[in-house]
């Protein structure tokens, strides 16, 4: 996945980025070098094309980082749902003989619904510390000085 921005900052080996956010921003692992920002979103990008600030840069992001956090952001809530469901009709619904099965069933896969969203929260973070996971500046395609005005 590519895309394009203005560079706002250097902080050491990585560049803060302006770029328009995007639909698939929800479901991006770099989803932690994101920040909301003035008519998109920031992100921070290790700066392998030795980018100035004001440049206009091309960023990748890794295709297994994407499809990874894909699967964790949407997979692993899915999965919960129709396991919650299957425990709850199956199971619980054996110690709570006054209950509907199928309420029984409702009910348990929409806690473990919920829950597996702290349990992305978790993965996620963790997946945001790696440093493979972090976006990288690949190419300068301008400078805002030899912009037209």
């Amino acid at each position: 996945m590519e895309e394009t921005g203005i560079v706002k900052d250097i902080r050491g080996d990585k560049a803060i980025v302006s770029v328009q956010k995007q639909s698939a921003c929800d479901s991006c692992s770099a989803g932690g070098s994101c920040k909301e920002g003035d008519g998109g979103a920031e992100l921070e990008a290790i700066n392998q094309a030795d980018a100035k600030i004001g440049d206009r840069v091309k960023i990748v992001f890794a295709a297994y980082t994407y499809l990874k956090g894909s699967l964790i952001f949407y997979g692993i809530p899915a999965v919960a749902l129709v396991v919650g469901a299957v425990v709850g009709k199956e199971y619980l619904s054996r110690f709570l003989p006054g209950f509907d099965p199928d309420s029984v069933s409702g009910i348990a896969g929409i806690l473990f619904f919920v829950l597996s969203f702290l349990v992305v929260r978790f993965f996620m973070r963790r997946f945001e510390k790696k440093r493979q996971t972090t976006p990288i500046v690949v190419e300068v395609l301008g400078s805002r000085q030899n912009l037209p005005i």
